[in-house]
């Protein structure tokens, strides 16, 4: 199958940049589309509800005169994320945002509803849904998204259990639409390895939240950069749902990161405060598993830029081993 129109405008990169609770605003997506990358945010972050008019009235403003002023430059499309979930007491008017201003990619999270997928589609737009077994992808699909975002062991903030492998295995052997992959991935080489397994597109959040366009307190900017793999902790503990958050957020919170109780899943509160508990996301950071790549805090075009380079480096690598390496004998 093709990929729809939204996702085949020329980027730099094949990268859609995650939508970061409290992290993501109108700085960190023009930036991500100017970049040429698919920027993206939730719709919950801009508050009061009217404030999402406001955001998205920018974002088109800015990347169309970006756009007449760099004629030669990649813009990007950018995406919203709506939580479908039943706590979720705005969705109704922000989605209605997002038909107003024909909002070109849509991200759902938490539920699959096609009441909300036939809105997007009433205008062309289209809706990725994020899933993290083969059993919710089904769900999704049959229900009307477009494509799929496979959230793998790894990912920052909620993340699945199940390898990327393994997952994009299974999704493949049925659907073969937009897939995207999250996961861990945070440098070039990543990228190119998650088209090789068999997405279209990598889907990142931690790098861009060690940016200066990010809307991330700066000790949790400097903890991305000081941490690596070993310092991630997977827990159900601060939003009812599993997820990946930095030990030493959690640590700074006076919690044993070792000794976590479990949280009661129907507690989840995705309502138009946009909190869940009072610590998670403001106090309690979430990241990725391929944290130990950021080494700096740079502004988003630099990240892209290095990202551009380690995947152009990969792949001559992978080209020239191709050239050079013996058959095998069968």
């Amino acid at each position: 199958m093709a990929l729809p129109a939204a996702l085949t405008r020329p980027m730099s990169l094949p990268v859609l940049g995650s939508p970061l609770f409290i992290i993501s605003g109108p700085e960190l997506v023009i930036a991500q589309c100017q970049a040429g990358v698919i920027g993206s945010f939730p719709a919950l972050n801009a508050r009061p509800q009217p404030l999402l008019n406001e955001w998205l009235e920018r974002i088109e403003d800015e990347l169309a005169r970006f756009a007449t002023e760099h004629p030669d430059k990649p813009v990007a499309p950018y995406a919203v994320n709506q939580i479908v979930h039943r706590s979720n007491d705005r969705l109704d008017q922000d989605v209605q945002s997002c038909v107003d201003f024909k909002v070109p990619i849509v991200i759902t999270s938490l539920g699959a509803r096609t009441e909300v997928y036939d809105a997007i589609h009433s205008y062309g737009g289209i809706v990725l849904h994020d899933v993290i077994n083969n059993e919710f992808a089904h769900k999704a699909i049959d229900k009307g998204a477009d494509g799929l975002i496979a959230v793998a062991a790894g990912a920052g903030g909620h993340a699945g259990t199940q390898s990327p492998f393994a997952l994009l295995q299974e999704i493949r052997q049925w659907f073969d639409g937009p897939l995207l992959l999250s996961g861990a991935i945070a440098h070039g080489r990543n990228i190119l390895a998650a088209q090789a397994a068999g997405a279209d597109l990598a889907y990142i959040g931690s790098a861009f939240i060690a940016t200066e366009e990010a809307n991330a307190d700066p000790g949790y900017k400097r903890m991305l950069v000081d941490s690596d793999a070993s310092d991630i902790v997977y827990s159900n503990l601060f939003t009812g749902v599993h997820g990946n958050y930095l030990r030493g957020s959690i640590v700074n919170a006076g919690l044993d990161p070792v000794a976590l109780p479990e949280s009661d899943p129907s507690k989840m509160n995705f309502g138009s405060g946009g909190n869940m508990k009072s610590k998670a996301w403001k106090d309690i950071w979430g990241a990725g598993q391929g944290i130990g790549a950021i080494k700096d805090v740079p502004p988003v075009a630099e990240v892209v830029a290095r990202l551009a380079r380690e995947y152009d480096d990969a792949r001559e690598s992978l080209l020239g081993a191709a050239s050079v390496q013996p058959a095998l004998a069968v």
